[in-house]
């Protein structure tokens, strides 16, 4: 995984100026992007110099959504899809336990790799456990409403 940077955001929430500026950025951009069309940007590099950027629908929208979380003062962190993570990591990403994530993992419920004595998780599996999970338990808990709804509970 990439190593954070001291400005970055991984290891601190945005200052209310960052969040400020980030909210502007955003709002401006938000304004140009059309739905499924790439976004013409026009930079003021100096007085008469510009650079004119083309963003991609995936590339806005994404730029969007990093704007939106230091706009709302949280902070984050970018974790390419072919990273390889510690298990503290990917037990953070799934809000568990490490003892429960390394059980997880013996029992084979995720994929993983050992790195000497120490177990790495591809980012990619760890995405795809986490999608599946969440459905599953967005399914069950309709379920549950639809047995609560039926029995007069709700």
């Amino acid at each position: 995984m990439a190593v954070a940077h001291a400005g970055d955001f991984a290891d601190r929430i945005p200052t209310e100026f960052e969040s400020e500026n980030a909210n502007q950025l955003r709002k401006i951009i938000a304004g140009l992007v059309r739905e499924d069309e790439p976004t013409n940007i026009k930079l003021a590099l100096d007085k008469d110099q510009f650079a004119e950027v083309v963003l991609t629908p995936a590339i806005a929208h994404t730029f969007l959504d990093v704007l939106r979380l230091v706009a709302s003062g949280k902070g984050f962190r970018l974790i390419p899809v072919n990273a390889e993570l510690t298990t503290q990591q990917a037990a953070d990403l799934l809000n568990v336990s490490r003892p429960f994530l390394i059980k997880l993992l013996e029992d084979g419920g995720l994929p993983f790799s050992k790195v000497g004595r120490h177990r790495r998780i591809k980012a990619e599996d760890l995405f795809t456990f986490k999608e599946h999970r969440d459905v599953t338990r967005a399914d069950q808990l309709a379920e549950m409403a639809e047995e609560d709804a039926e029995k007069g509970l709700i």
